[in-house]
């Protein structure tokens, strides 16, 4: 590993910097380092699930197949997507 020359500043609550510190002193390993291993752990997970996936010869050829059919109408499909959701006008939610 190249040696560290780059900085990143966070700012946290006072709550949030009290559970990253008890979780670095239950790994036995400083703030920074926690940090910086879950933040890294989490940004190579989000990557690999938008890079990669495994699938075995017969959901592969399933993928290849659903791939190569040509686009369909879905019934509904539309109209839901035209709606308002429920989250889009919160005061209506449960009425």
């Amino acid at each position: 590993m190249s040696a560290k020359a780059e900085r990143l500043h966070l700012r946290v609550d006072a709550e949030q910097k009290a559970l990253l510190e008890a979780a670095s002193e239950a790994t036995g390993a400083s703030v920074s380092t926690f940090v910086l291993k879950a933040a890294t752990d989490a940004a190579a997970d989000v990557l690999a699930d938008r890079r990669v996936f495994l699938l075995d010869e017969t959901a592969w050829r399933a993928f290849d197949e659903a791939l190569e059919r040509p686009a369909q109408e879905v019934g509904g499909l539309r109209e839901l997507l035209s709606s308002p959701a429920v989250l889009d006008n919160p005061g209506e939610a449960g009425r």
